[in-house]
Formats: C-alpha cells, sequence, structure tokens
C-alpha cells in the first residue's frame, strides 16, 4: 500500500503542477468557453493557476518526505475534496457546467477518500520491523 500511495501522490502532485502551469500561462484561454471573460476574469484565472502549481508542490513536498506524512495527505487531500464540494454547489446554484468540468468534479469527489484511506500506508510499513519479511515487502513496495 505503501508504493501505491507513493504513486498516487506524486501523480497528484505532477498533474496539479502541469494544470497550474497550464492556467497560469493561458489565463482564460486555458478555460473552455471563457474566451470572452475580460482582463479581471483572466487575472483571477492565472493567480488561481499559481496557486495550484504551489498546492502540487505540496503533493510533491510530501511525496518525497520518507515516510510521506499523513497528516500532509489529509490535509491536502481534504483541500482537493473542498474543490469538490465548491464544483456541487456551483451546480447547485447555477446548473451543470462544461462536460469536462463534471468530469473534474467526479475525480474531486472520489480521489479524497483513497488518500484519506491509504494516508497512513508509509508510515505503517516505516514503523515495521525490519526483519526478512519486512525486507522482502520493502523491496516489492518501492518497485511499485
Amino acid at each position: 500500500m505503501a508504493g501505491v500511495l507513493k504513486w498516487l501522490v506524486l501523480a497528484m502532485g505532477a498533474a496539479c503542477v502541469a494544470i497550474g502551469a497550464f492556467h497560469f500561462a493561458l489565463g482564460i484561454g486555458s478555460v473552455p468557453g471563457e474566451g470572452a471573460a475580460g482582463a479581471t476574469v483572466d487575472s483571477r484565472e492565472r493567480f488561481y493557476g499559481a496557486v495550484f502549481l504551489g498546492y502540487g508542490l505540496a503533493w510533491l513536498w510530501a511525496a518525497r518526505r520518507s515516510p510521506i506524512p499523513s497528516a500532509a495527505v489529509r490535509l491536502l487531500a481534504g483541500i482537493f475534496l473542498l474543490g469538490g464540494v465548491g464544483r456541487l454547489l456551483s451546480m447547485a446554484v447555477h446548473g451543470p457546467p462544461q462536460g469536462f468540468q463534471t468530469v473534474l468534479a467526479v475525480l474531486e469527489l472520489a480521489l479524497p477518500p483513497v488518500y484519506f484511506w491509504l494516508a497512513a500506508a508509509d508510515e505503517r510499513q516505516a514503523a515495521r520491523p525490519a526483519g526478512p519479511a519486512g525486507a522482502v515487502r520493502a523491496e516489492r513496495d518501492e518497485a511499485l
């Protein structure tokens, strides 16, 4: 499980950095249907892109710790879940968004429980005694 957690935390970090950089660089051009929104929305989009890039760097920071800190994983996953709840609130107030935004909402609501479940996997593995069985398990998890 520790190997799965490591892979998921790295993947989340890399994806968030890439998405944040994309939105920072392209502004409203990065959001379907927002091309005519104007300078205020472009400014906000680029600001949020920078924040999301930083959020991704926080995931990467967590992935590079040994063991991966469960508190950091839970906090970052909770923030991601809050973003999904925000999308649900928007849907309730304004109706359904562009289709890709709905897909993102599903991911933002589905992935956090997985992270919550796996959050302490690396810490549990690090706490295990390093006997022969533990060494074999560690080698298998590192291969993941």
